[in-house]
């Protein structure tokens, strides 16, 4: 029996035309959706209520700008490190990065846990080499988990912060391991993703512990059971789905980023656009970030 197709179909909210968009959240102060174009580097924001889109372009691949508890500050993710990164002068601050960190990788995804820690992923920005891995950053030490793989997505902490997700989207696999405090368990397999699906790339989690992975090159989002079932099919208008976040005042709204990067825009004209669709579920608010003993 195949699984239930989402009854609602995405709609483009923003035509940013990204040539790599990713890591959208929404930041409920404000009202605002932010996200990053990684090939085009720069910062986007969005505010629904008023459908004023703002884009600030920075002069190094950016993969996420994450909350911190000045508005206007974000935390960012260079191919160089993690930085600090005033939106509104566009001024940065070099904080930290993984070590090893090889001249040809980049930081990737980027999240912060319910813990207030930076929980962020590396990756060779060829997508050959297994020099990537998985990060914990508290504002004080860079801490490695999970192993290596030439192309990373996650890591994303569980609300109850009991769980953390992994994807090694090469190998086509999602991971879980055990958090307890800060100490994260050994990865165990959870999905495989199947021929013809695309590669896993983004993910969030919603208010029932499902996950939503979305399927680069597979022009969809799946909602996953917390055993890994697929519960719904979420089609999206365009082939190359990165990333999603819940947002809009009741935090049921789903946002979309894509990525136009390669596509022929008379067979894909909504590549690289912003979407959203109405969920039927909750998700959680984003994180702030918050530094050790802050």
């Amino acid at each position: 029996m195949s699984p239930p197709v989402h009854p609602y179909t995405p709609r483009v909210v923003v035509a940013s035309g990204c040539e790599l968009g990713e890591e959208i959240l929404w930041d409920a102060r404000s009202g605002t959706l932010v996200w990053v174009d990684i090939e085009n580097p720069s910062v986007w924001r969005h505010r629904p209520a008023t459908d004023e889109t703002r884009r600030l372009p920075v002069d190094e691949k950016i993969s996420f700008a994450l909350l911190t508890p000045e508005p206007d500050i974000v935390l960012a993710g260079f191919k160089s490190g993690v930085a600090r990164l005033d939106l509104g002068t566009g001024a940065r601050e070099a904080l930290a990065r993984p070590e090893p960190h090889p001249p040809n990788n980049r930081l990737n995804s980027g999240h912060v846990g319910p813990d207030g820690a930076l929980w962020f992923s590396s990756m060779d920005d060829s997508e050959q080499r297994p020099t990537g891995g998985f990060h914990r950053w508290d504002g004080e030490t860079v801490t490695d988990f999970g192993g290596r793989a030439a192309v990373t997505n996650g890591p994303v902490v569980s609300p109850d912060g009991a769980s953390v997700y992994t994807i090694d989207t090469a190998d086509n696999v999602v991971r879980v391991h055990d958090l307890d405090g800060t100490r994260v368990g050994e990865p165990r397999p959870l999905i495989t993703f199947e021929p013809g699906w695309g590669k896993p790339d983004g993910l969030t989690l919603d208010a029932e512990g499902h996950l939503w992975i979305c399927h680069y090159a597979g022009s969809r989002i799946t909602r996953f059971a917390p055993d890994g079932r697929v519960e719904r099919i979420l089609p999206v208008p365009t082939a190359l789905v990165t990333k999603c976040a819940f947002g809009g005042a009741d935090l049921a709204t789903l946002y979309i980023t894509t990525c136009r990067r390669g596509r022929d825009p008379t067979l894909d004209p909504m590549a690289g656009h912003v979407f959203a669709v109405e969920a039927g579920v909750r998700g959680y608010p984003a994180n702030v970030f918050r530094r050790a003993g802050g």
